[in-house]
């Protein structure tokens, strides 16, 4: 957490998704921008695509991402012993949340945030336009949600539930958007 070994540090995240080319990427992005400093994002893919969806780059530069920063890439990377230590795990798709995921330095905080792909939408550009700008709002709206709390200054059992709030809530308000 922030207090490691009597350094403040600012919490590092990973944003998982199984292709780490859409909305792990606009995760990274959002928690980089909007954290100010107070958080540190990754993102990764067990299977990764080996590029980054040209829209989601797009939205990442609009909210004023260094979208260079940005590469499809395995979490595999983030297992050796130089990778930084993670104080929260996100997964961000349905396949990513239900794979055997790595052992994380550190044992952090881990909490799933389902995001419909964006990039697995058909259709004209208008079509997938919507579905990212969707996926962009919805992460959007749970990033603020975590970086309203005074996460320095709770426990880490309350960190916990209220990352885990964030998603099933987002989850629940989606069902109910959609009955």
């Amino acid at each position: 957490m922030s207090e490691n070994s009597g350094i403040a540090r600012p919490y590092h995240v990973l944003v998982l998704c199984t292709g780490n080319s859409a909305r792990s990427v606009m995760g990274e992005a959002l928690f980089n921008v909007l954290g100010k400093g107070r958080f540190v994002a990754y993102s990764a893919g067990s299977r990764p695509s080996g590029a980054i969806q040209p829209m989601a780059a797009e939205l990442a530069a609009e909210l004023g991402y260094d979208v260079s920063k940005l590469r499809s890439k395995s979490w595999d990377e983030f297992e050796r012993p130089d990778a930084p230590t993670m104080d929260i795990v996100i997964t961000v798709c349905d396949n990513a949340a239900g794979e055997a995921c790595p052992v994380w330095l550190g044992s952090p905080m881990t909490a799933h945030w389902g995001v419909d792909d964006p990039a697995a939408v058909v259709g004209d550009e208008s079509t997938r336009r919507h579905a990212y700008m969707k996926a962009f709002s919805e992460l959007r709206r749970r990033v603020e949600l975590l970086l309203a709390l005074p996460v320095e200054k709770l426990d880490r059992l309350v960190v916990q539930r209220h990352l885990r709030d964030i998603g099933e809530r987002a989850a629940a308000d989606a069902s109910a958007h959609d009955a």
